[in-house]
C-alpha cells in the first residue's frame, strides 16, 4: 500500500508536495519547469507561506508530478482542505462603522437584505437624490449580512476613487475569492465598467455588488431600488403628537432634537410645527438634520417661520454638522441633469395641487404616452417626485422643495423654449 496514503488526513498540501516530489526524484527548480512555475511558487507551497494555491496550479502540479487515481484525487483533496480551512479560520471583512443611528428605513433594510441573501441578485443599485440616506441604508444592509450572514464587506468610495486599473482589480480578486463577500460601490454618479463587474462576478462567484448613485446607470442584470425621503405627515395628525411620532420623517427629526436637546418631549402646542417642518422638507433626512442642527437656538416654530420666505436661505449651522451643503443643493444638482422636456414636464405638474397620475403626466405633458411615462419614471428615479398612497392605482407628487425652485423666478430660463 502507497505510503502517502496514511498522510492524508494528517499531511498538509505543502508536505504532501514536497514528500511527492522527492519520491522521483525531482528538485524544487525541475519541477518548477515541468509546471510551468517559478521554483518561488514551488518553494512558497512547500514551506506553507502560500496557503491556497489555485486550482489551476494544482493541476499543473499533479501533472507535473505525474499523479493519477487514488493518488491524485489524495493531492487535490489536500490542496482543497487546507484552501477551506484557511478561509474559515479568516474573520470576514467587517464595513464601516456608522457614525448615526438609521431611523424610519427598516422596511428598505429587509427588502435589500433579502434582494442580496436569499432572492440571490447579484447587482443592485439604490438611487435617489443627494441627502435622502443611501449611504446610511446601504450601511446597514452591510451590517446586518456582515453580522448575521457573515459576509464579507468592501467597501469602496467610488465618487473619490472611481474606475479600478487591473492591479487593484487582481488584488481585490485575491482578497475576494470564492468566499460571500458585499462589494459597495458607493457615490458612483459617474457610472461603473460593465466589463469590471463582468470580471468580478465571473472570477468571485460568491460576490454581491452594491452600488449608490443619484442616477441609476442601466447595467445588464441589474436591479434599480429607488430610495425614496422618509414619509411625512398629512394634516390631520398635527394635534396628535403620538401619532405624529410614529411617522418616519418625524421618528427622524425628534432623534436629532433630542440628541442635541437631552429630554425634548413633543407637547401638543409644538406638535404642528414640527409636523410642518417635516413636510415643508420633504422628509428628506439631510435636510431634517440640517434643520435639527438650528435647534439648539430655533425652536420648530421658529424654524418654520424663517423658512416661509424660502426654505434654501437655512445654510448649514457654523458648528455641530457634518459639513454637508445647503438644502437646495441637492435638488439643483438633480435639476441641472434633467433634459428640457424632462424639466418641461416637472414645471407643468409642479404647478398642480395636490397628487397627479401618470395618465394625468401624459395629458399635462401633450406627448406621446410612452414618453411621458419614461419621463415620470426618469423624474422618480431621480428623486424629484416621489409616489404616495392611494386606492385607485400609482400616484405621485412633486416635492415640495421642488415646487418651490419651479417656481422662483429665473430658475428655469430654458423652460419657455421647450417644445
Amino acid at each position: 500500500m502507497d505510503g502517502v496514503h496514511t498522510l492524508q488526513s494528517t499531511a498538509g498540501f505543502g508536505e504532501l508536495l514536497r514528500i511527492r516530489r522527492e519520491r522521483i526524484g525531482l528538485t524544487q527548480q525541475v519541477l518548477a519547469d515541468h509546471a510551468t512555475l517559478s521554483v518561488r511558487a514551488i518553494r512558497d507551497m512547500e514551506s506553507g507561506r502560500v496557503q491556497r494555491p489555485r486550482q489551476e496550479t494544482v493541476r499543473l502540479l499533479a501533472d507535473a508530478l505525474r499523479l493519477e487515481g487514488s493518488n491524485r484525487s489524495v493531492f487535490e483533496a489536500a490542496a482543497r482542505r487546507q484552501a477551506l480551512a484557511e478561509e474559515l479560520r479568516e474573520e470576514p471583512t467587517a464595513p464601516p462603522v456608522a457614525r448615526a443611528a438609521i431611523v424610519g428605513r427598516e422596511a428598505e433594510v429587509d427588502v435589500l437584505t433579502e434582494a442580496l441573501a436569499v432572492h440571490g441578485d447579484r447587482l443592485v443599485t439604490v438611487a435617489g437624490l443627494g441627502g435622502v440616506g443611501k449611504t446610511r441604508l446601504v450601511l446597514e444592509v452591510a451590517r446586518r449580512l456582515h453580522l448575521t450572514a457573515r459576509w464579507s464587506v468592501r467597501w469602496t468610495d467610488w465618487a473619490r476613487q472611481p474606475g479600478m486599473g487591473p492591479e487593484r482589480r487582481a488584488e481585490l480578486v485575491r482578497a475576494i475569492g470564492s468566499r460571500p463577500t458585499l462589494l459597495v460601490l458607493d457615490g458612483a454618479d459617474a457610472g461603473v465598467e460593465t466589463a469590471l463587474l463582468d470580471e468580478l462576478f465571473q472570477r468571485c462567484p460568491g460576490l454581491r455588488v452594491l452600488i449608490t448613485a443619484r442616477v441609476p446607470q442601466p447595467l445588464p442584470g441589474g436591479q434599480v431600488v429607488p430610495l425614496a425621503p422618509l414619509p411625512t405627515p398629512g394634516p390631520e395628525l398635527d394635534h396628535d403628537p403620538a401619532a405624529l411620532a410614529e411617522v418616519g420623517a418625524v421618528r427622524l427629526l425628534l432623534s436629532h432634537l433630542r440628541r442635541l436637546r437631552p429630554g425634548y418631549r413633543l407637547e401638543p402646542e409644538e406638535a404642528p410645527a414640527v409636523a410642518a417642518l417635516c413636510r415643508q422638507l420633504d422628509g428628506l433626512p439631510g435636510a431634517l438634520e440640517l434643520a435639527a442642527g438650528w435647534s439648539t437656538v430655533l425652536s420648530p416654530r421658529q424654524l418654520v417661520a424663517r423658512m416661509a420666505d424660502g426654505p434654501f436661505h437655512l445654510g448649514p449651522p457654523p458648528a455641530g454638522f457634518g459639513g454637508r451643503g445647503d438644502v437646495g443643493e441637492a435638488l439643483d444638482a438633480a435639476l441641472d441633469r434633467l433634459t428640457l422636456r424632462q424639466r418641461d414636464l416637472l414645471e407643468r405638474l409642479a404647478a398642480e395641487p395636490g397628487d397627479w397620475s401618470g395618465e394625468d403626466a401624459v395629458e399635462l405633458s401633450g406627448r406621446p404616452p410612452q414618453e411621458s411615462l419614461a419621463a415620470v419614471h426618469e423624474l422618480l428615479a431621480s428623486g424629484l417626485i416621489r409616489s404616495v398612497p392611494a386606492r385607485d392605482g400609482v400616484r405621485f407628487t412633486v416635492l415640495n422643495l421642488c415646487r418651490r425652485l419651479c417656481g422662483a423666478a429665473g430658475v428655469y430660463p430654458v423652460l419657455a423654449a421647450a417644445g
